[in-house]
C-alpha cells in the first residue's frame, strides 16, 4: 500500500475559514505531507477524498449561513497509522451516528444526506467524534 519512511513522525496543522473555496488549500495540504511521509498516489488519492468530504460538510453545515467559522485540521504520520483530526466551534453534531447508507437504493429512493459519511466510514479504518471544549472533534485514522 505504501512505503513509509524509516522512523516517521510527522504532524502538520492547517486551519481554514469555512469557505468550500479553499479546499485546493486542503489538498495541497494533504498531498504535501503525504509526499514527505513517502505514501503511495492511490493511497493519498483516497485519503484527500475521505477528508475533503468531511472537511466540505464541517464548512457547508457546522455553521449558520452567512457566518464565518474555522476549520482546524491536524494530520499525523507515525510508523503505523495516519491520524486526522478535524474541528470546528459550529454547531454541535456527531456524524458517526449518521444511520448507514443504503446503498442498494436507486437514487431517487434514497433518502438525501449520509453518503458522505458513507465514503469517509469506507475509506478510513477509524471514525470517531466527541463534542469537548466547545468544539466538535471528529478523527480519522487509517492503518498503513
Amino acid at each position: 500500500m505504501t512505503e513509509l519512511k524509516d522512523h516517521l513522525a510527522i504532524e502538520h496543522e492547517l486551519t481554514l475559514p469555512n469557505d468550500i473555496d479553499t479546499i485546493p488549500q486542503l489538498s495541497e495540504f494533504i498531498e504535501c505531507m503525504a509526499e514527505e511521509a513517502g505514501l503511495d498516489m492511490a493511497f493519498t488519492m483516497s485519503l484527500n477524498l475521505a477528508i475533503e468530504e468531511a472537511v466540505v460538510n464541517v464548512m457547508t453545515y457546522a455553521y449558520p449561513e452567512g457566518t464565518t467559522g474555522m476549520v482546524n485540521i491536524l494530520m499525523k504520520v507515525d510508523g503505523q497509522q495516519f491520524t486526522c483530526i478535524l474541528k470546528d466551534s459550529g454547531t454541535p453534531f456527531d456524524p458517526t451516528l449518521t444511520p448507514e447508507a443504503d446503498t442498494s437504493l436507486s437514487a431517487e429512493e434514497r433518502p438525501i444526506g449520509g453518503l458522505g459519511i458513507h465514503l469517509v466510514r469506507q475509506i478510513m479504518d477509524n471514525v470517531s467524534y466527541e463534542y469537548s471544549k466547545g468544539q466538535n472533534v471528529l478523527t480519522l485514522t487509517k492503518r498503513l
